[in-house]
């Protein structure tokens, strides 16, 4: 539990951290290193919790219009909601793939309980006595970079959180 509220801390001071600065020029990372990395850092508590963690990442780079920690911030947000909406021992899948055109496609599925409230990416409208806070922080990654973010039922009971992250642009 201790780690799940860390990294909901990291989480919001890197939301807090990316609105107090200037946009860059630049905006990438390879979604492919990025996640892998955070699926291995959660992997540790999924094993603690008995939670089975399965992962297919496609093959990188993957390059995404998105800062590496935003891009961070929006995968340890929907981690970190697995952990913290659906019992020990609840198993839950990462799948990042790459899209034709460029970018991301990022589902985090679980076998939990799924959403309750209409659409819990409402800031205070979790329905699951949260603020919330986490599908909002993914949200706005990735319609930052030009993506969006879906949620819905997983196939098969549980939730489903889709996060398509555009390829990056090059700025003037």
């Amino acid at each position: 539990m201790q780690a799940a509220v860390d990294a909901l801390e990291r989480t919001v001071t890197a939301a807090i951290e990316q609105a107090r600065r200037p946009i860059a020029d630049s905006r990438s990372c390879d979604a492919a290193a990025l996640v892998k990395h955070r699926v291995d850092f959660w992997s540790e508590l999924a094993e603690d919790q008995n939670r089975t963690c399965v992962a297919s990442i496609a093959p990188g780079p993957v390059l995404v219009g998105l800062a590496a920690d935003e891009l961070a911030a929006c995968v340890d947000a929907l981690l970190g909601n697995v952990f913290a909406h659906t019992p020990e021992g609840t198993g839950f899948v990462v799948d990042l793939a790459a899209l034709a055109g460029g970018g991301a496609r990022l589902v985090v599925t679980d076998q939990g309980p799924g959403f309750s409230a209409p659409d819990p990416t409402r800031r205070g409208a979790s329905g699951a006595g949260s603020t919330g806070l986490g599908l909002d922080i993914a949200r706005r990654a990735a319609e930052s970079s030009g993506g969006r973010l879906l949620v819905g039922p997983a196939p098969g009971g549980g939730a489903e959180v889709v996060a398509e992250v555009v390829a990056p642009t090059e700025r003037p």
